[in-house]
């Protein structure tokens, strides 16, 4: 099986939603969560985060990438300039950047989502999107890529980890920068 770390673009667009399923993964979040703020995601629908996701997939540039094998979609990680992901830098959040101006800063960059389909699980595949992310943030003049995982989770679900966990970014070279809340550490890589 070949497996390649790639930018999700409107063409891969089958793809993600053949990963996500007919719910949406996540009840139905369609990795919206932090697009919207809270009233606005208390008044949607799977449908309509659905429609929010495509959306900006069309518009571009690419808010994340895709491991795809065999043609199919193994696992999804959102990465993006903070901006694209306003609700992540919402100052009660444990994920807020220390500097105010990073939020809208295009060089400084947040992973803020995971989703792994369930047979796909435990085999280095978020090890793999991290590494991938990176190179993308790279590639595209990031200076910094922040993350606030979880330290551990009892729930190995897709919804306890959507974060990630803080030993994959430790393993990458994220180092701790904050912590907010307990078991969730603000890390970061710079570029």
């Amino acid at each position: 099986m070949s497996e390649s770390i790639v930018p999700l673009v409107p063409e891969l667009w089958p793809v993600f939603e053949d990963l996500f399923g007919k719910q949406g993964a996540c009840y139905g979040c369609w990795c919206t969560h932090f697009r919207a703020p809270p009233a606005a995601r208390r008044a949607s629908d799977p449908q309509r985060n659905k429609d929010l996701i495509r959306a900006r997939i069309a518009a571009g540039p690419p808010p994340g990438l895709l491991a795809i094998a065999d043609g199919s979609a193994l696992g999804w990680m959102q990465i993006g300039p903070r901006h694209d992901v306003p609700e992540w830098n919402n100052a009660g959040r444990g994920s807020a950047p220390l500097d105010p101006a990073d939020a809208a800063d295009p060089v400084a960059w947040a992973i803020s989502c995971f989703f792994i389909r369930s047979g796909a699980r435990r085999q280095g595949l978020t090890h793999r999107l991290v590494a991938g992310g990176i190179a993308f943030a790279r590639q595209n003049g990031a200076r910094l890529v922040e993350a606030c995982p979880m330290d551990q989770s009892r729930d190995q679900r897709s919804t306890g980890l959507f974060v990630g966990s803080t030993r994959v970014f430790l393993k990458a070279g994220f180092a701790e920068v904050a912590r907010r809340k307990p078991g969730r550490p603000l890390m970061r890589l710079t570029l």
